[in-house]
């Protein structure tokens, strides 16, 4: 006879024990999808953890959302899906709350996976400005993000990744990143682009082959019409070493690198807020939840 332990009122054999133990652990499966139409917010679908909430804005011509997940960070086999949908002639901002936490998962758990859909109609406006997502050690990620635009309609997207936990002394020495974007304008790709490490001894594979000393990076794209001539806008406000610009397919694309997250926060911040003065004629800042 096995020996026993109390549950509650209950004493349970050791064999319901051990079976106790072999349960999986509670994921979650989280999915958001906000509308904007010409008179605002047309249509909303949430889904634990995922959370939308609409703050007042100064600025009242463009609706605001900010993505919520209210599980507190994300984990081995955890799924978040974001669906951005603008009408034809519509415009909309979604930006995320803080940044985001991926925590180290379990061997035998599967990846986290994080998924954002944007559609953009004709004459459409979006801007996606997440914050940054900070990788624990050991954690397994696949980040993706999807856009589909009309010929005409325009885009401003910033993701950024921090490897590992700089203020706890933690670098990132084993896992897996895997990021991904795939930009299409009227059916056509024009960006597929993806960064991928994984394994033992990425720190020191990172150092050699990737970033250098670099322990946050972003991107930063703006998709229009008169990209090209937004490039300027960007460059004059990149510092020397820490970050570049380019066209490709008539995408405006900026990199970011930084051994120091915040300084990087603060250049993405810099450059996506003059590109949303140039590109859009909004405030040149970024949303309030970015600096409260």
């Amino acid at each position: 006879m096995g020996t026993a332990t109390i549950q509650g009122n209950e004493l349970l054999p050791a064999q319901a024990v051990s079976a106790c133990r072999t349960f999986a652990h509670q994921r979650v499966d989280g999915h958001s999808r906000v509308r904007f139409g010409k008179e605002g917010v047309s249509g909303l679908y949430q889904r634990a953890p995922c959370r939308l909430l609409f703050p007042r804005t100064a600025d009242s011509a463009w609706p605001e959302a900010v993505s919520i997940t209210t599980s507190g960070g994300l984990t081995g086999g955890d799924r978040v899906r974001f669906d951005i949908d603008v009408d034809a002639g519509a415009a909309g901002t979604v930006t995320t709350q803080a940044a985001e936490k991926l925590y180290r998962v379990l061997p035998d758990d599967a990846d986290i996976r994080i998924e954002t859909n944007i559609r953009i109609a004709a004459g459409g406006r979006a801007e996606w400005l997440a914050q940054e997502a900070i990788a624990f050690d050991r954690t397994r990620f696949r980040r993706r993000v999807t856009a589909d635009l009309a010929g005409d309609a325009r885009l401003l997207a910033a993701e950024s990744l921090v490897l590992g936990r700089g203020a706890m002394g933690e670098t990132f020495t084993r896992g897996l990143v895997h990021d991904a974007w795939r930009i299409r304008r009227d059916g056509r790709l024009v960006w597929a682009d993806a960064l991928h490490l994984e394994g033992a001894g990425l720190a020191d594979r990172q150092a050699r082959f990737l970033c250098g000393s670099g322990q946050a990076l972003a991107t930063l794209l703006y998709a229009g019409p008169d990209a090209d001539s937004q490039l300027s806008v960007v460059r004059d406000t990149l510092p020397d070493g820490r970050g570049g610009a380019t066209i490709v397919n008539g995408l405006l694309i900026a990199r970011l690198l930084d051994e120091k997250p915040v300084r990087m926060k603060a250049d993405l911040m810099r450059a996506a807020s003059a590109l949303r003065a140039a590109a859009f004629d909004r405030p040149a800042r970024m949303p309030a939840v970015w600096t409260c």
